[in-house]
Formats: structure tokens, C-alpha cells, sequence
């Protein structure tokens, strides 16, 4: 089922997500929507918050679809190692239209859980690791508003006020 993505400035996107602690079917449910609504909107990666689910599951999917076994799940994911730096754009299903240079590690490892409650550690580099970075975050309740440059940040907060006092956002 594709699900509602949150738009930003609603409050559950700044606040950390619950651990998950039950590994059941509800869980495989919020998973499977997930990768569906990712799909549906053209993205590679959605964090639970992001339709409107308090949790620290996150799913990202590079091929967009298209190659089944690149899905990935992380559950309860926590960046244990970074390296390097990265300086590239970024966009986020939750800030539509809007696309900004932010800093990213080059390199990260990433301890999670998986779908039935195993844990697992994988290693990301670039639009990977910058996936992992973005999800791991909104996990966390920080939005990538945050990682961009304070004049970035500012002219996208006055285009999205100027949006919703439009009805556009």
C-alpha cells in the first residue's frame, strides 16, 4: 500500500524515531509499504517518520525497483564508523522540488537489524554511504535542512513559506 509522505515542518520528522523491539508482521507490513510508497515517488531510500510511523526502520533500494535483491532494510541502524568527506546534492521526499549541496562522510559503516531481528554490519561509499547518512538521520529527527549551508537553508525555509501560503506544499 502506498502511504501519505510527511512533509516537512510536521513535528514527527524532528523527533527520533522508537527502537523497534517486535520483529512481526506488522513490522514486514510498514516494510513492504515502504519500499512501495520509495518506488511510487521515484526515491531510493524512506525513513519510517517519513509516512508518518515513530520507528527506526529505514529502506533503500539504489536500483529504484529494479534489481530486487539491491532492497535493503535496516532496523534500528546505527553508524559506527565514517570516513572522508563528500560534498554532492541531495533531495528528500519529505522537502519535494527541493535539491541542495550538503557534506557527507565518504565512506561509513553501519550496524542494523534486519526484518526478523538480526543483527548485521555493512560497509556504504558514496551515494550509498550518503543513503545511509540521510536515512540514519531521519531516524534520528534531523533533517537535511540542517546539513545545507545557513543561506541555503534560509532561501529554502522563505520558498516553502511562500509555497504554503500558496497551497502549494
Amino acid at each position: 500500500m502506498i502511504r501519505k509522505i510527511v512533509k516537512y515542518p510536521e513535528p514527527i520528522l524532528s523527533q527520533p524515531g522508537e527502537p523497534v523491539t517486535e520483529f512481526n508482521a506488522e513490522l514486514r507490513k510498514l516494510v513492504a509499504d515502504m519500499f512501495e510508497t520509495t518506488y511510487a515517488s521515484q526515491g531510493i531510500g524512506l525513513a519510517a517518520p517519513q509516512v508518518g510511523a515513530s520507528k527506526r526502520v529505514t529502506v533503500i533500494d539504489l536500483s529504484m525497483g529494479k534489481k530486487p535483491e539491491d532492497k535493503l532494510v535496516l532496523v534500528n541502524p546505527e553508524i559506527i564508523s565514517s570516513e572522508g568527506r563528500l560534498y554532492d546534492e541531495e533531495g528528500c521526499l519529505s522537502f519535494p522540488d527541493i535539491r541542495e549541496k550538503v557534506v557527507r562522510a565518504a565512506k561509513v559503516r553501519v550496524r542494523a537489524q534486519d526484518v526478523h531481528g538480526k543483527w548485521f554490519e555493512m560497509d556504504g561509499e558514496e551515494l550509498m554511504a550518503r543513503c545511509l547518512q540521510h536515512e540514519i538521520d531521519h531516524l534520528d529527527g534531523i533533517l537535511f535542512l540542517v546539513r545545507m549551508s545557513a543561506l541555503k537553508r534560509n532561501l529554502n525555509l522563505r520558498k516553502i513559506r511562500k509555497m504554503q501560503a500558496n497551497g502549494e506544499w
